[in-house]
């Protein structure tokens, strides 16, 4: 699966629901034999919690410059449990419910080790419109 803007977040967007800059935007880190991307996924209830090995805080330093959004490296602290292939970004919410999807963002493989794991974004941003 390539790397796509989910499109409930789209439709999101154009209604002016979320504010990537002001908004509670967090990383998840996902091992892809629990998750498979869907279009049809909107909430982060739709990620299956054994799929889910590692939250970061809120995404730091947020900018929206030329249509490209970017933000300092996520940082998943004491990481453990199975290998992780994808990130998921999401509109934190405290509900898994109301947890928008955001982005998934394949291309990552790393195996957790209980130490810390930082993803590191494109220097080019985190993604376009």
């Amino acid at each position: 699966m390539a790397s796509a803007l989910y499109p409930s977040f789209k439709a999101l967007l154009l209604g002016g629901d979320i504010d990537l800059a002001a908004d509670d935007i967090r990383a998840i880190i996902v091992d892809t034999a629990d998750y498979t991307y869907s279009s049809g996924h909107d909430f982060l209830d739709d990620v299956a919690a054994g799929a889910r090995v590692a939250v970061s805080p809120a995404l730091t330093s947020k900018t929206i410059t030329g249509g490209v959004f970017d933000a300092d490296n996520a940082t998943f602290t004491a990481a453990t449990g199975d290998s992780v292939e994808a990130v998921i970004l999401y509109k934190h919410t405290g509900s898994d419910a109301t947890a928008s999807l955001i982005a998934y963002i394949d291309g990552v493989s790393v195996i957790p080790n209980g130490g810390s794991i930082t993803a590191q974004w494109n220097a080019s941003g985190i993604f376009s419109l």
